[in-house]
């Protein structure tokens, strides 16, 4: 055979056989996109090096998922030796072992590979590129040997070509120089002649969805993950991520937000909310979180909820009791941008804010008539009553009337009831005791119990230990007020309601018992003096029960004075 010369710069593929043929001239340029990659643990010790490319000048890439298994941080290294960290994760398949990531590249492009449109042919050459820091570069070469299908409309090819160490996730070329497969570890006894990549495609259609939080695969991976491609895929991974994830990681997914969807208003008003919470007044947070603002009014399509979510922010801004007060970011400043909002459009959201902020005004009657307006609308629900309800009760209106609405409220929850609406029912108790109707108290206060399995606390058996008691109920009464002692030994309150409710069945000498135990605990415990006098006089022991009240208006009793006149003359 003829010995060629080639020039020292010239690469060359070492292929099949025996037979030597000259690199293809793309060749040179194609391997600056390959690089290395390598991953590091949480303890940011080295966990696995590798290989991968990138398809796009702006740092998207593709290697194997296996590489970033358990990692927690990622740098590449290009052909060049310059290093850039791995920014986000962009999606992965742990069955086909690839994953697509961004890189935070540090200068205006990168080399990139052109991704193949068209299935390469059963046959037809191909080369793999693995990474290579030297100017020259010996690639390997071969043939399609098979195209199957996968995932539907993607591929998978068999290659006729050696697979050496360290070359999964390299990728795999047509004779046009366009990259149509990434090169994977081969399970086949025969790797001296037969690889196989699964299609770049398959590789680029890997992505982010809204439930991409609770994929098993990307959880594996501690960096962060990128943002679904499709807005409104975005806007549920954002809401979700608002709880999920830790302050400044958030406040990340925020910031991509907005840059990938820079007309979206969602994201501004979220970052401002997230800047306003964590100011803790410093006000340079509070400057960003108002030019946020700025930029979402500005941006926004429908003017009317600009100035609602605007009005909402500055509303919850105030309920927090800011020390001092960030510029015009007051009560009033909101309900005139929620006022502007329903001049352009009343629709009853914009509404019950407007209510909300009079409440917060305490201008009850303004509040109450905004939530009439709200129940008389679509938007009436259990909460909109419950509003109304609770600001009449706050103008000292008849409990009455305080009481229909409470009704409205309850009458529009589920049945049967589900502990998300149990406290309505809980409510209107109280409401209804308020009212002197202790027998209708009490079957709220069952109707409570019995919607969330009976986990209450020893403030409810009080509180339903005092209907049962004005209901007459007083074996019921015991029962709960014994219970209240029980998870709340301590309480002298409790202990001294106990003697009440005996004092009041006759059980005189029970009552006095309890009522020892409490002064010995507490001997200046004015009510206890009064209520064991009380229990002597009902047992005839006069001169006993005056030492009692004596001892009670000497600690400041003010109910004491009646028995005294009765029984001390």
């Amino acid at each position: 055979m003829k010995r060629i010369l080639i020039l020292p710069l010239v690469l060359v593929c070492l292929i099949q056989g025996s037979m030597a043929q000259v690199t293809p001239k793309w060749v040179e340029k194609a391997k600056r996109a390959v690089f290395s990659i390598v991953t590091y643990d949480k303890n940011d010790k080295m966990l696995n090096t590798g290989n991968g490319f990138f398809v796009s000048e702006d740092g998207l890439a593709l290697s194997d998922y296996t590489l970033f298994k358990g990692a927690q941080r990622a740098v590449i290294i290009t052909s060049d030796g310059k290093e850039m960290p791995v920014n986000v994760i962009l999606g992965a398949n742990d069955m086909y072992d690839i994953i697509k990531f961004r890189v935070a590249i540090t200068e205006k492009k990168v080399p990139a590979l052109t991704v193949a449109t068209t299935i390469p042919a059963v046959e037809s050459a191909t080369w793999m590129l693995p990474y290579s820091t030297q100017k020259s570069i010996a690639c390997e070469s071969g043939k399609v040997k098979d195209v199957s299908k996968i995932a539907g409309e993607y591929h998978y090819y068999k290659l006729g070509m050696p697979m050496k160490d360290k070359m999964v996730s390299c990728p795999v070329m047509n004779p046009e120089g366009q990259v149509f497969g990434i090169s994977q570890k081969s399970s086949s006894a025969d790797s001296v002649n037969t690889c196989y990549a699964v299609g770049v495609a398959f590789a680029m259609s890997q992505k982010m969805s809204a439930l991409s939080l609770g994929d098993a695969t990307l959880k594996t991976i501690g960096i962060r993950k990128g943002l679904p491609e499709e807005e409104e895929q975005a806007l549920v991974y954002l809401y979700m991520t608002a709880t999920q994830l830790p302050g400044e990681e958030y406040l990340k997914v925020l910031d991509e937000f907005i840059i990938q969807f820079p007309n979206n208003t969602e994201g501004y008003y979220r970052r401002a909310g997230y800047n306003i919470a964590n100011a803790k007044g410093d006000e340079t947070m509070l400057d960003k979180a108002a030019v946020d603002l700025e930029q979402a009014f500005k941006v926004a399509q429908k003017k009317e909820d600009a100035y609602y979510s605007i009005a909402k922010i500055m509303y919850a801004y105030q309920l927090e009791k800011p020390e001092k007060t960030y510029k015009d970011w007051t009560y009033d400043t909101a309900l005139s941008n929620v006022r502007k909002a329903i001049e352009i459009d009343p629709q009853p959201v914009y509404t019950q804010l407007e209510g909300d902020i009079l409440f917060a005004k305490q201008d009850y009657a303004g509040a109450l008539a905004s939530y009439e307006k709200v129940n008389a609308s679509n938007l009436a629900s259990p909460a909109t009553y419950f509003n109304a309800a609770k600001t009449k009760e706050l103008m000292t209106a008849d409990p009455k009337e305080v009481l229909a609405l409470m009704d409205s409220c309850v009458t529009r929850c589920p049945k049967p009831l589900t502990a998300d609406y149990a406290p309505y029912v809980l409510e209107r108790a109280q409401m209804n005791m308020n009212a002197e109707e202790p027998r209708k108290a009490l079957l709220d206060y069952d109707e409570y119990f019995k919607a969330v399995n009976g986990n209450v606390n020893d403030v409810f058996y009080y509180y339903r230990e005092q209907a049962a008691l004005k209901s007459r109920q007083y074996q019921r009464a015991l029962d709960d007020i014994a219970k209240a002692i029980e998870l709340s030994p301590k309480d002298l309150n409790y202990q001294t309601e106990h003697a009440v409710v005996n004092l009041r069945v006759g059980r005189y000498d029970e009552a006095i018992q309890i009522l020892d135990k409490v002064i010995n605990e507490d001997p200046k415990y004015a009510e206890a003096y009064r209520l064991r006098g009380l229990c002597k006089a009902q047992l005839k022991k006069t001169d006993d029960a005056c030492i009692d009240f004596k001892k009670a208006k000497e600690l400041g009793d003010q109910n004491v004075d009646t028995l005294l006149e009765k029984y001390c003359k």
